[in-house]
């Protein structure tokens, strides 16, 4: 690695917790339900159970990992340090690009429900440079806005689960397990299942932020195992709820189930709270991939697998400020000029692909690193492979197109050993 300056270690395991959590309990909580419900009915919760468990196999692949290799990157180093530069390559290459367009997606869905009618582009793209500026300030005031934004978000979720319970059950409760677990079939629940994964998928955040948390072989396993279980006992409760209040075809039909259960409740003050906490989770979700991807970017601008430029790290703040900086550009010119209303497939492809380069490179790991035991990372590996198998068939393709493009890349840097790219100054 270079010897560029390393970042300061400000992170205890509160604050990690909350940075996996304000990653996870994100706009997902709000709008994952919907498209789930559509592929599995009232399969979804067998679905949530699946994604539970497959981001449990992961979430131990990364804890062990980031134990023995507490630095910035997470699974781009690990692949490198346990598979070789390429695996880790397409790993952290998956991730950055994969995560710039589901943070700009992020900045869009908070604007939807925050700006008003015309007004969303803008809006948007002041959230990113506003969390930029957050995020280039230190890592402190980064956990510190997540502690704000969870607790808000977590007392919104909160209001919405008991005014939806405070009305008769509708319709939908009669009908909750009408359908059938296994109406839709495996295929359905496994295509439910990989798009409620993506929901959990946030503690990764943790272990890209290891240079800054304290005593990182303590604390960065019992952070990420935490975040992962309050996240599944929080998604359980609403899945629960939405099922007994609207049934699986009431949740299917809408693209706001709480808001629609919270309406069927009758506690229509609490309506209002529902919306708030969507932006605020979209906040909070924005907040902390810019945090990542930032780290993330580091780590392979460290080793020439982006412009070496990117490896500043600021004097006072202590943190990846030309990466963040560069990062915030490029998410506000997808704001601005692409239309993210609809799937962002390759994000979840790339993902896949990170979490896949885990669980390999956790499996080659032995005596003292090991934590848990290899069947995990099995499971973990071909879970992951089986998720990709039911994704879209057009996100497939543009997930290859992505890689394609950084295997060119890295390719062309490759054989001209020594030779700067444009950026590869000081």
């Amino acid at each position: 690695m270079s010897n560029t300056p390393g970042l300061a270690r400000k992170l205890g395991t509160f604050d990690a917790v909350v940075i996996g959590l304000g990653s996870m309990i994100g706009a997902g909580v709000f709008a994952a339900f919907t498209p789930a419900a559509q592929a599995a009915g009232s399969g979804l919760l067998i679905a949530l159970l699946v994604a539970a468990f497959v981001a449990y196999c992961n979430a131990t692949s990364s804890a062990q990992l980031a134990a023995a290799y507490p630095t910035s990157g997470g699974t781009y180093i690990y692949g490198r340090e346990r598979l070789g530069p390429w695996s880790g390559f397409l790993a952290g290459w998956g991730f950055v690009v994969g995560k710039v367009a589901s943070a700009a997606a992020m900045a869009m869905t908070f604007a939807a429900y925050a700006a008003p009618a015309g007004w969303e582009r803008p809006v948007a793209v002041a959230a990113v440079v506003l969390l930029v500026a957050v995020n280039y300030r230190g890592v402190t005031r980064t956990a510190a806005l997540a502690r704000i934004i969870v607790v808000a978000v977590l007392a919104a979720l909160a209001i919405a689960v008991a005014a939806a319970w405070a009305g008769s059950p509708g319709t939908g409760g009669s009908t909750f397990l009408g359908d059938g677990l296994l109406s839709h079939g495996w295929y359905g629940i496994l295509q439910s299942a990989g798009l409620l994964f993506f929901a959990f998928a946030g503690y990764a955040r943790i272990a890209t932020l290891g240079e800054e948390v304290r005593a990182p072989r303590r604390t960065i396993p019992r952070a990420i195992l935490l975040a992962l279980g309050i996240a599944a006992v929080i998604y359980a409760a609403i899945g629960v709820s939405l099922l007994a209040i609207l049934g699986p075809d009431g949740v299917a039909a809408t693209a706001s189930p709480l808001a629609d259960a919270v309406a069927a409740g009758g506690w229509n003050w609490a309506a209002p709270l529902v919306r708030v906490g969507a932006a605020l989770a979209s906040l909070g979700a924005l907040l902390a991939l810019v945090a990542g991807l930032g780290r993330t970017s580091l780590a392979m601008a460290r080793e020439g697998d982006l412009p070496r430029y990117f490896a500043a790290v600021h004097p006072r703040f202590q943190v990846p400020h030309r990466a963040e900086l560069a990062l915030g550009a490029v998410i506000c010119m997808i704001v601005v000029f692409a239309d993210l209303r609809g799937a962002i497939g390759f994000s979840s492809f790339g993902v896949l692909v990170y979490y896949l380069v885990a669980n390999v490179a956790a499996f080659t790991q032995s005596g003292a690193d090991r934590r848990y035991p290899k069947f995990l990372q099995v499971l973990g590996a071909a879970a992951c492979v089986a998720l990709v198998a039911t994704l879209p068939l057009s996100s497939v393709l543009a997930g290859l197109v992505m890689f394609a493009l950084g295997i060119g890349y890295r390719l062309l840097r490759l054989r001209i050993p020594g030779a700067p790219t444009p950026l590869d100054v000081n």
